[in-house]
């Protein structure tokens, strides 16, 4: 499992990539998917008003979530360049441009809690 976290004036957001033989989450809506490697992220959008409130620095944006939906990808490669460019997408959504997110991948190790 693979985490791919980007952050930009002081927030972060992280997606996970469920890589072969791992099982991603199911939830009602999510689609059947069987693809070798599965991203989940959420995906949010600026509001005028509603919405939950985002320090981004020096000013706050008001912020409204959709539905994660996974995507699948036959290939590590591809997963993780639509995972890294998922995560630019949403913070140039809140009007960050792309070089000011830092992303980085980060293997997520087996818990070893019983």
């Amino acid at each position: 499992m693979l985490q791919i976290r980007g952050s930009a004036h002081g927030t972060e957001l992280t997606g996970t990539l469920y890589e072969r033989g791992e099982e991603p989450p199911q939830y009602r809506g999510a689609p059947d998917d069987d693809a070798p490697y599965v991203w989940v992220c959420d995906a949010f959008y600026q509001v005028d008003s509603g919405g939950t409130t985002q320090e981004l620095g020096d000013r706050a944006v008001q912020v409204a979530f959709e539905t994660p939906l996974p995507r699948g990808f036959e290939t590590r490669e591809a997963a993780i360049e639509a995972g890294t460019e998922h995560v630019r997408t949403q913070f140039a959504r809140l009007g960050i441009p792309a070089a000011d997110v830092t992303v980085d991948v980060v293997e997520v190790a087996d818990d070893p809690t019983p």
